[in-house]
């Protein structure tokens, strides 16, 4: 088992639990309340699809150009809120935003279980300016995936 299996098996085990969740949702309760920074949890599905498509581009790039590696930081200064407006998550059909949440997270797992393990320790300079290995880039997703999933998880409806 390689360094970052047991975080793949646990990026599947949540989507196999929330995706049957959050389709068993309807819009409005995707939508009809928001958290501090004013998303909702379709808004914070999108922003993981982000997440899943940048990390996948830079996990890609990482591999491929010298390091360090400069490349766009969607996530810092406002960033991911212009992501969310731009795509206008909001007025996404909830079920196949959900559909593309599993499917670009699946296919996320894929591309981490194949990464060359000689560019671990090539490194991207965020928009903070710090320097992020490719092999902390990756141990550290889990975390901001179980991070969105508390938010949505105090937005939505409990199950009783």
């Amino acid at each position: 088992m390689n360094e970052f299996e047991a975080n793949n098996l646990e990026i599947l085990r949540l989507l196999d639990l929330w995706v049957p969740r959050l389709l068993a949702l309807s819009e409005e309760e995707l939508s009809a309340r928001t958290n501090s920074p004013g998303r909702t949890a379709q808004k914070i599905i999108g922003h993981m699809v982000d997440s899943a498509a940048n990390n996948t581009q830079r996990i890609i790039w990482l591999q491929l150009e010298k390091s360090p590696l400069l490349f766009p930081d969607y996530a810092q200064r406002g960033n991911n809120d212009r992501f969310i407006a731009a795509q206008n998550y909001r007025d996404e059909d909830a079920g196949n935003l959900i559909r593309l949440f599993q499917y670009a997270n699946l296919h996320l797992v894929h591309v981490i279980r194949n990464v060359d393990p000689s560019k671990l320790d090539n490194e991207w300079i965020d928009a903070l300016g710090e320097r992020v290995s490719l092999r902390v880039m990756i141990l550290d997703y889990l975390r901001h995936f179980e991070l969105h999933l508390r938010e949505i998880e105090e937005l939505i409806p409990t199950e009783s």
